[in-house]
């Protein structure tokens, strides 16, 4: 049966019933016939005449007004489909209970753009006016309805927005994100996770194919990362397909080197992307195929050593201050407070905080190493906040998503940190991780050691660390330039 609500409302001065329900053409096939309702753009509703037979029809309680009228039609009976309704009670005089009206949630698949949520509501003008006010929003005229990014900011700032006007139905929206996760899940059991540019795999001859198959197996067997998993069979599945049926196993030193020359001066690649190549490359031919010193007169071309970019103090206030959704603001203020990766963020679970001793546990991150960093009280302060104001608290990650129990996702909480920098009009070129870039570099300034900094952001090496050494604003700002004093004394 469908969900079908009657809400008296004044539309354009005259007293109407709007008549909300989810889309269906049966529904409003019959509504029209049967009682020549309208619609309404302003209301974003179908409407009927209030009259005292479509109130006893439609169970909404009696007036004792004049204004409304006893006109004799033929009432709706879409919603219970019966002939007769219950007569009215006229001893007992019941106040209506105002009912919401539903805005049920569905997913919006497309190979070619990401997946949205479709908003399906019908309701009153402030409704849809809020609807129009959402971030990244839009209308489709095909679905006659709104909808959103598939993503938890979108998401939440959604419900934040409606969950006083509305009930919000998310059984389609769960089922979806459920079945998706589920497929994925198969696939990372059974070995068949398609990595983000898989495309490279075709046109491989299959000799070559049972190459790259074997060097997956190496990484599975020395517990390399997925994310490593991915780069090198990616990287090395565009090398194979430059090939085509040349076999992988029968090139020489000079012919690797005459494709590292290819790359370099025909693809026109970054000298990040050659030397993620190389390692792929290296990998294969050395741990794989057990040729030694199979790279050593193949040069590596050198890096470009590049700052990391960061935030000023004014600058992160209006960053933190920028977020309306206190879980949002949560997720900036550990990522800076901890100095955090994005992937740390999202994985930390309620077990990771250690309160009494002011701590954060980070469990396997990259290299998989295992440290802890500080948890500053105002951080503290901020998660027990969160955690105090959140209506559906999180049960295992800090963290959690639309799905109860799964970690937020990075592309979400990448998003958060670019929808602040945009609504605190800074306009530098950064990512969620200028947060921990910036960490790094006040810390250096308050005259922190650059080994505690280190094992603080878990390098591995020192190297690496001493990049903000080069960023450290006093070393700029207690160094005259030559111009200051060839002016000083005109």
């Amino acid at each position: 049966m469908p969900n079908i609500q009657y809400i008296p409302v004044i539309h354009k001065g005259e007293k109407r019933i709007m008549v909300s329900f989810e889309y269906d053409s049966n529904i409003v096939k019959k509504l029209r016939e049967k009682t020549k309702a309208k619609w309404s753009k302003t209301l974003r509703a179908w409407h009927i005449e209030d009259t005292i037979d479509y109130r006893i029809k439609c169970k909404i309680p009696l007036e004792n007004d004049k204004n409304i009228t006893a006109k004799k039609i033929v009432a709706p009976t879409i919603a219970t489909e019966k002939k007769d309704a219950p007569p009215p009670q006229k001893k007992k005089t019941v106040e209506a209970k105002e009912t919401l009206p539903t805005l049920v949630l569905k997913p919006i698949q497309n190979k070619d753009i990401e997946d949205r949520i479709a908003l399906y509501v019908s309701g009153s003008k402030i409704i849809h006016d809020t609807l129009k006010r959402l971030p990244a929003v839009k209308w489709s005229e095909n679905l006659t309805c709104w909808h959103i990014p598939c993503t938890e900011p979108s998401y939440e700032n959604m419900c934040n927005a409606l969950k006083a006007h509305v009930i919000i139905d998310t059984k389609a929206l769960s089922n979806y994100l459920h079945k998706k996760n589920t497929v994925v899940a198969v696939q990372k059991t059974l070995g068949q996770k398609k990595p983000p540019s898989i495309e490279q795999v075709n046109n491989i001859n299959q000799h070559n194919m049972l190459l790259l198959q074997r060097m997956v197996e190496e990484l599975q067997l020395k517990a390399y990362s997925a994310s490593t998993l991915r780069t090198y069979k990616n990287e090395v599945g565009i090398f194979m397909q430059t090939l085509k049926n040349k076999k992988a196993d029968t090139l020489t030193t000079e012919d690797v080197r005459r494709y590292v020359h290819y790359c370099i001066n025909k693809l026109q690649l970054s000298e990040n992307t050659i030397h993620s190549r190389l390692n792929a490359l290296k990998f294969l031919y050395e741990q794989v195929l057990g040729h030694e010193k199979f790279f050593v007169e193949i040069p590596r071309p050198k890096k470009h050593l590049q700052l990391p970019k960061v935030l000023g103090e004014a600058e992160l206030r209006k960053l933190f201050n920028a977020p309306k959704n206190l879980k949002h603001k949560a997720i900036l203020f550990v990522a800076y407070g901890a100095g955090l990766r994005v992937s740390e963020v999202i994985n930390l679970r309620l077990q990771d905080i250690d309160r009494e001793r002011k701590q954060l546990f980070i469990h396997c991150s990259k290299g998989k190493k295992d440290r802890y960093v500080m948890l500053s009280p105002l951080v503290l302060d901020v998660l027990e906040q969160y955690y105090k104001m959140s209506e559906a608290k999180p049960t295992n990650y800090l963290f959690e998503g639309i799905e109860k129990g799964k970690p937020y996702s990075m592309r979400s909480a990448q998003q958060i940190f670019n929808d602040a920098k945009k609504a605190a009009g800074i306009l530098k070129s950064l990512s969620f991780h200028s947060l921990r870039h910036s960490f790094a570099t006040h810390l250096l300034e308050k005259g922190v050691d650059v080994i505690y900094i280190k094992d603080i952001l878990g390098h591995f090496d020192i190297k690496t660390t001493e990049r903000y050494l080069h960023v450290k604003r006093e070393l700029l700002i207690n160094i005259e330039s030559p111009i200051d004093g060839l002016y000083r004394d005109i």
